[in-house]
């Protein structure tokens, strides 16, 4: 029922009210800086994270009250919510050493204080039952250590040593599974009961699996050569006639996916898993190997094998999964939005005048087919059509 805006530069959060319009909040944190800022689960409390770290501020927009949080380390993810809202886990940096607090969000209580077993934290996630916290270690070390929510640690996994480790990490839905992505190209699925890999996923350059399906973009021109037309096309916008028309076509296995060379001087490579995203349902689970950046791969968790490869003209910019539906909406930084489900897959064309480039999606959470896509400075709404409603 609200809206957050923050601007960093100015260090300043304004927060707008849907269902009074006159009312409206301004947050100048001042010589702090703002780095950061985001909801607590109630919707009453921002958390804006101040320049360098030094603390983080708890503004309560019902008790107009203030209080501060210090040492939050800067890391990769270092505040994660349990899915109830009811616990927030934030990672910190004191004396050289890392730790977990664990607050109760209803009164902002500690709850629980503890020293992690890392050198150098780099994120936390809470699985989604809120039982358990997942802590990683940054990529010069393979590391993953769970703790419970009192603080004792549960397991300790590492995969390999000297070469660098952990990129990307998710959860399941149910809990049941962790799924680690590292530099090595490959993901690592951990079971709930043991703390153990059940099964690893190679990203090959090579595709041999018969029973997946590769679908590929092809992209065409239409026939008719503009350099022949006795009138200017309009600048800046792209006539549909002329515009490049994309599909997907289906590749016959073995076939070899587009790659790039990683620059193993550069500080992180474009190398290993960046992206893992489990569908809502469980049955699926999409990843992108950075070094083949065109490609996601869709993996069938229920039988822990390759199901299915969708390979673009242009590199992945993100992907994300309906919130019911077992359906991935993909973009690739084109005027394009491209639609997976296991019957198939299409290539849409945004219809919006001008050059509308796609950075990033998002479902509407209460799982209506609605889909929110944004460029550098401007936003579309993409409604699917239906047989039950074409509206």
């Amino acid at each position: 029922m609200f809206i957050l805006c923050a601007m960093y530069k100015r260090g300043i959060v304004q927060v707008w009210s849907l269902e009074q319009p006159d009312w409206h909040c301004k947050i100048d944190e001042g010589s702090a800086g703002l780095v950061s800022s985001c909801w607590s689960p109630d919707g009453r409390h921002i958390l804006n994270t101040s320049e360098f770290h030094l603390r983080i501020t708890l503004w309560s927009l019902s008790a107009k009250s203030v209080s501060y949080i210090k040492y939050p380390k800067s890391c990769q993810q270092g505040i994660t919510f349990t899915n109830d809202g009811r616990h927030m886990a934030l990672a910190e940096r004191r004396d050289c050493k890392d730790y977990i607090s664990i607050f109760v969000c209803n009164d902002w209580r500690l709850l629980r204080h503890f020293e992690t077993d890392t050198q150098d934290l780099d994120g936390i996630a809470w699985a989604p039952n809120g039982c358990v916290l997942a802590v990683w270690e940054s990529c010069l070390e393979y590391k993953m250590l769970l703790y419970s929510l009192d603080g004792r640690l549960l397991s300790t996994y590492c995969a390999y040593e000297w070469s660098l480790g952990i990129k990307s990490v998710t959860w399941s839905p149910s809990s049941q599974f962790l799924a680690i992505g590292s530099f090595d190209e490959k993901v690592r699925i951990l079971n709930h009961v043991t703390w153990k890999p059940i099964h690893e996923l190679v990203h090959s350059a090579t595709i041999t699996d018969a029973k997946a399906v590769v679908y590929k973009e092809v992209e065409r021109c239409p026939g008719i050569a503009t350099d022949e037309l006795t009138f200017p096309l309009p600048k800046g916008k792209p006539n549909s006639l002329f515009s490049i028309r994309s599909k997907y076509e289906i590749v016959n296995v073995p076939v070899t996916l587009r790659g790039v060379k990683p620059d193993s001087d550069r500080a992180n490579p474009e190398l290993g898993i960046g992206i893992l995203a489990f569908s809502h349902d469980n049955r699926y689970m999409a990843s992108k190997n950075d070094n083949m950046p065109y490609s996601v791969w869709i993996w069938n968790i229920q039988k822990m094998r390759l199901f299915s490869v969708v390979e673009h003209s242009s590199a992945v910019k993100s992907f994300v999964w309906h919130p019911i539906h077992p359906r991935l909406a993909i973009c690739t930084g084109n005027t394009r939005v491209y639609l997976w489900s296991p019957t198939g897959s299409v290539s849409v064309q945004v219809p919006v005048e001008g050059m509308f480039n796609v950075l990033s999606m998002s479902w509407h959470p209460m799982g209506e087919d609605t889909l929110l896509l944004m460029s550098k400075e401007n936003l579309c709404l993409c409604y699917l059509e239906s047989e039950d409603n074409e509206n």
